[in-house]
C-alpha cells in the first residue's frame, strides 16, 4: 500500500472541497481499502465522511428514502424497506457476506470497482486500470465476463447486486457537489465503456452521494431477487435477475425487470417488459419473452452459458414474482 493522507471531515461542504482537491470519500471501505492493499487504487488522500448525518432509512409517503451513508445489513432488516421495497432488501442480503454488510455502505456499494481479474493484476493489459494497455480479459479467462454492453476495449461486469435491483424499481439518486445539487435516475450513474472504459460512472469530481429514493408502484411488493453463482456462500453473480410483476385476473399489468452478472453496467430488460404487458402470467409467456433479454448479447469463447443461463434466471424469477402475490 502506498503512503496516503486522511481526513475525517464533519460537513457536506468540507468534504466536497477536500475530494475537488484529489481526495477521495471513504465510507465503509471495503472495496476502496482492498485495492489500495494491491496498489490498484492510490488516491493521496482519504477523506472520511462517516461523521456526515447521511444514514436515515424512511418513508416518505409510499418512496423508500435511504441515506448515502446507510450500511446495507441495516437498509436490508429494516422494516420500511422489508414492507415497500422486499426485492432490494433481498438482493442486499444476496450481495455481501454478513461482515460485509456490516460495514458497507449504499454509496459505495454503488460505486464498487469490477471484479474482472485482471483489473486487480497490475501485470496485465487493462484499459479500466490504465487507459489504452489493452484488454488481458478478452481472449483470456472470460468465463465470468459480460455478454450486454461490452465493447473492444472491456468486457467487465458490473459487479453491484443493490444497483441491479435500484434500476428495476427505477430509483433516483440525489448527489451534492461544487455545482450544487443535483438528481437523477440510478440507472444513469453508470457508464458503458466504449472506448473509455476507465469512466465508470456519471459523477463530476467532488460530487458527493446523498441520498437515494425508491417509488412504490403496484408490482413494488411482489419484487422478488435470484441470484445464480457459483457457491451459494458469498460470490458474485454468474447471472442474477430483479423481478417485479403486478398481476390482475391472471394478467400482467405491469413489470419490472433487470439483469445482473452479465452486463457491463446493470442491464434494464425493457423489451422483455413490453412483452409481457397484457399477457397471461404463464411460464410460457415467461418463455417466450426471455429470449428478447439477448438482444445484442456477444457472448467470447468462454462465456457462452451465460445466454440459455439468463433466459432461465428470468423465467424462474418470473415465476418466483408471481408466486410472490
Amino acid at each position: 500500500m502506498r503512503p496516503f493522507g486522511y481526513r475525517k471531515i464533519s460537513s457536506e461542504s468540507e468534504a466536497i472541497g477536500a475530494a475537488t482537491d484529489g481526495g477521495r470519500y471513504l465510507a465503509g471501505g471495503t472495496t476502496l481499502v482492498d485495492l489500495m492493499r494491491e496498489e490498484v487504487e492510490q488516491p493521496s488522500q482519504l477523506i472520511d465522511i462517516n461523521a456526515l448525518p447521511l444514514r436515515d432509512i424512511r418513508a416518505e409517503g409510499d418512496t423508500l428514502v435511504i441515506g448515502a451513508l446507510a450500511r446495507m445489513a441495516d437498509v436490508a432488516a429494516h422494516p420500511h424497506t422489508r414492507r415497500l421495497q422486499p426485492l432490494i432488501a433481498e438482493a442486499l442480503v444476496e450481495g455481501a457476506s454478513p461482515q460485509l454488510r456490516n460495514m458497507a455502505s449504499i454509496g459505495g456499494n454503488l460505486l464498487q470497482r469490477v471484479r474482472c481479474p485482471y483489473f486487480r493484476m497490475r501485470d496485465a493489459a487493462c484499459n479500466k486500470r490504465n487507459p489504452g494497455s489493452g484488454c488481458a480479459a478478452i481472449g483470456g479467462i472470460d468465463a465470468g465476463l459480460a455478454i450486454l454492453g461490452t465493447s473492444s476495449q472491456c468486457a467487465a461486469t458490473h459487479p453491484s447486486d443493490l444497483a441491479v435491483a435500484l434500476v428495476a424499481t427505477e430509483a433516483t439518486m440525489t448527489v451534492h457537489g461544487p455545482e450544487g445539487h443535483r438528481s437523477f435516475p440510478v440507472e444513469e450513474l453508470f457508464r458503458l465503456p466504449a472506448d473509455t472504459p476507465h469512466l465508470e460512472h456519471t459523477l463530476q469530481p467532488g460530487e458527493l452521494i446523498v441520498e437515494v429514493r425508491v417509488p412504490t408502484e403496484r408490482h413494488s411488493l411482489h419484487g422478488r431477487y435470484l441470484k445464480i453463482r457459483d457457491r451459494a456462500s458469498y460470490e458474485f453473480a454468474l447471472v442474477a435477475i430483479a423481478a417485479a410483476l403486478h398481476v390482475e385476473d391472471d394478467l400482467i399489468r405491469a413489470v419490472r425487470l433487470a439483469a445482473g452478472g452479465v452486463g457491463t453496467r446493470p442491464w434494464r430488460l425493457r423489451s422483455v417488459e413490453e412483452a409481457l404487458i397484457g399477457k397471461p402470467a404463464r411460464r410460457d409467456a415467461f418463455v417466450a419473452a426471455a429470449e428478447l433479454a439477448l438482444e445484442g448479447a456477444k457472448p467470447l469463447s468462454g462465456n457462452r452459458y451465460k445466454l440459455e443461463l439468463l433466459t432461465r434466471t428470468l423465467v424462474r424469477a418470473l415465476e418466483m414474482s408471481r408466486e410472490a402475490r
